[in-house]
């Protein structure tokens, strides 16, 4: 009783679970290509495409001309502060020269020497004036590089604008765009969720269940894997409402389901006992009793107690004796187990 299979049916059943599971897999790979590959249907929206293009090529251009005219000016300012230092280093060396010098002159009092002071303060003064060339320049240099500076931020700030004043245009025309290109999903996947399930209604115990269960799992893994990233979101609103919807369906369609159940589980109990066995089948009333519950109304039994014959909970008949050797065994065997005779039919069983 621990199987309705026998060992080569229970291979060749996996076998098909494999088929159906490789099948579903080419399957997803197929539709994972597709879906990926939709959005190209359309041609990327851009910021540029709602921008007056003349005018922002044209900043752009300017804002490049600022950086390189800034870039040559700070180079060409580190130039002309070193040959400042350099200034600034030689007039102060002469300068103290020509102070040491001049104290000399003092303390001596010589006269043949006043050539040689104007000689001295004329060089003196030459190298002030490089000095002031040099401090010239860099000043020169920092406002080529503060003008160059303040036009590219001008022209960034132009672009800036322009760019706020078409970023709302964009993102409406990006949203459309999402919208059309999840209804391109949509349409192609919710019509496999609907095909799967008349498939899983119909056709999911036929004799081509693995390529149905194969379908079925690439229409579910489709659906619920490849189109729920691309959702719209709108703040999580879309999703959770979605998701609201999608629960209270499964929900209500699983207690009318489980309502089902328990009315044909209600209707079989009231049935004779010969006519619900038949109406089971070996195999369920065998994977049933492999589990220890009773086969009728999937309550737990106590198989291993030789005294219950009958469920105790719906009364259907569990054991009986066998009409060649009154050995006791299973009420659903259609053979004996101690003498291998054909058992009685349900209802001799039942008379007897």
């Amino acid at each position: 009783m621990s199987t309705s299979l026998r060992l080569s049916e229970k291979w060749f059943k996996r076998g098909l679970w494999l088929v159906a599971f490789v099948f579903a897999g080419f399957l997803i790979g197929l539709g994972s290509t597709v879906v990926g590959d939709l959005p190209k249907v359309e041609t990327r929206a851009r910021l540029d495409d709602y921008l007056d293009r003349a005018e922002a090529d044209r900043l752009r251009a300017e804002v490049k001309r600022a950086r390189a005219a800034g870039r040559q000016a700070r180079e060409a300012l580190a130039q002309a502060q070193l040959k400042l230092n350099v200034a600034q280093s030689d007039s102060r060396a002469a300068g103290d020269a020509f102070n040491a010098w001049l104290a000399t002159r003092r303390a001596t009092e010589r006269s043949d020497r006043d050539t040689e002071l104007v000689e001295r303060t004329a060089a003196l003064e030459k190298l002030r004036q490089a000095q002031r060339e040099a401090q010239a320049a860099v000043e020169a240099e920092q406002q080529a590089a503060l003008d160059a500076t303040q036009a590219e931020g001008r022209a960034q700030a132009r672009l800036a604008d322009m760019e706020s004043e078409a970023r709302g245009r964009f993102e409406s025309a990006e949203r459309a765009q999402e919208l059309r290109v999840f209804g391109y999903r949509l349409a192609l996947t919710l019509p496999l969720l609907v095909v799967a399930g008349w498939l899983f209604a119909r056709k999911r115990k036929g004799t081509w269940w693995p390529f149905v269960w194969g379908f079925i799992l690439f229409a579910a893994f489709t659906f619920f894997v490849e189109l729920v990233p691309y959702l719209p979101s709108y703040g999580g609103y879309v999703r959770y409402a979605v998701g609201i919807v999608v629960t209270v369906l499964v929900g209500r369609q699983a207690i009318v389901a489980m309502n089902r159940y328990l009315e044909r589980q209600r209707a079989a109990e009231a049935q004779p006992d010969a006519e619900r066995r038949r109406e089971l089948g070996y195999d369920m009333a065998l994977a049933r009793l492999a589990k220890g519950v009773c086969p009728g109304c999937e309550r737990l039994v106590d198989l291993k107690n030789e005294r219950i014959d009958y469920c105790p909970h719906c009364g259907i008949g569990l054991f009986d004796r066998c009409a060649a050797c009154n050995e006791r065994k299973s009420a659903f065997s259609p053979f004996c187990h101690a003498c291998g005779s054909p058992a009685r039919p349900a209802g001799a069983a039942a008379a007897g």
